[in-house]
């Protein structure tokens, strides 16, 4: 079923299930890079950084605190169980948490060959299944089917607090739903392969 582009804006701009929640089947594989010569083994406290949790792109979505306090709760859960402290003042902290959701409009638009049904292959005596036989040499027609939705991309960045630059960065893509996740541990799952590479070491 394709939606127009305003239903579709609709939908987004009520969803709450965001990348840390966006896949029943499970959370996308994250996308990470970081810099290759940084010490990770000295990093033993983190705290969130004050710019964390904006929303931008062609579509923002309008976070609750709640909503924003879930992430950050599945952030710091998935953290400490890699076995760092979580600090709430950040100048004493070893490195940053900051995350970040864009929102891209998306046109997915794909076709295909289906049988029309406007000719028929016969039915002769001496060929009981000629009817059956030229199912295939039937003419066709193409069928397009266009479907918008909105692409979420979900970025953490761990920012060295001397440097003043992100060292770590995983994001993971994938199209918002249209309704709302209030199930905390699913938040915590797709945070804990957020952070499966982290440290890189």
């Amino acid at each position: 079923m394709a939606f127009s582009p305003r239903t579709t804006l609709q939908l987004a701009a009520i969803t709450a299930v965001l990348l840390l929640a966006a896949c029943s089947s499970g959370p996308p594989k994250p996308d990470v890079d970081y810099k290759q010569d940084y010490d990770f083994t000295k990093v033993q406290k983190l705290a969130f950084f004050k710019n964390s949790g904006e929303v931008s792109g062609d579509n923002p979505l309008q976070l609750s605190d709640i909503q924003r306090n879930r992430i950050d709760e599945a952030l710091a859960f998935a953290l400490r169980n890699k076995g760092f402290e979580l600090v709430d003042d950040a100048s004493q902290a070893d490195m940053l948490v900051s995350w970040h959701l864009a929102t891209q409009n998306k046109t997915d638009v794909r076709t295909y060959q289906s049988p029309s049904y406007g000719g028929y292959g016969g039915y002769g005596r001496y060929n009981r299944y000629s009817a059956y036989n030229c199912w295939s040499c039937s003419p066709t027609q193409t069928e397009v089917s266009v479907q918008n939705y909105t692409q979420g991309t979900f970025i953490v960045d761990m920012i060295d607090p001397e440097m003043r630059q992100s060292v770590w960065r995983g994001v993971m893509q994938s199209k918002l739903k249209g309704k709302h996740e209030e199930d905390q541990s699913r938040y915590n799952t797709a945070a804990t392969a957020m952070f499966a590479s982290f440290p890189p070491y």
